[in-house]
């Protein structure tokens, strides 16, 4: 059984999204050693192509979450989910590779990424809540607005 073009497509876009970001926070780096070195001419021409690629990772972006099926709440979830990949699976697997190597440094970084993953997954878990209660907040205000209308309504018709 093959795989349906879209959905090699789809990864494709995944895969291009994760090389321009990853090459944006690079050259990001570079222009950082290249300033602290003195040079400020090179760190400025990597600076410039760093904002070029995010503007190419937008791009697959605007493939992959089309703007007219994002809401708020659905983006958290997405934050979500992957923040909780990340603390749960990708870096204790990571880390279980760095401890077989006996790599304290990585350890070290991976253990820092763990924690703040879980903080980001709860953050954002705890903005979207928030915001559930919010729009029902917002939901009974319209609905006593749309009584208040009905028995205006309701009178004028009397």
């Amino acid at each position: 059984m093959s795989t349906r073009p879209e959905l090699k497509t789809l990864r494709n876009l995944e895969a291009a999204f994760a090389g321009e970001s990853m090459a944006h926070i690079k050259y990001r780096y570079f222009a950082k050693l290249a300033r602290a070195a003195g040079d400020a001419e090179t760190a400025r021409i990597f600076e410039e192509t760093a904002d070029q690629e995010v503007q190419h990772a937008f791009g697959h972006l605007d493939l992959l979450y089309p703007a007219a099926e994002m809401t708020p709440a659905r983006a958290l979830r997405i934050a979500i989910d992957g923040e909780t990949y990340e603390y749960s699976e990708m870096y204790p697997g990571f880390r279980r590779t760095a401890e077989a190597e006996g790599n304290a440094a990585a350890i070290a970084e991976i253990d820092e990424q763990i924690a703040e993953s879980r903080a980001h997954a709860a953050r954002f878990a705890a903005t979207l809540a928030k915001a559930a209660k919010r729009f029902a907040a917002l939901a009974k205000v319209e609905e006593r607005h749309a009584n208040h209308y009905r028995e205006a309504l309701a009178r004028i018709d009397a």
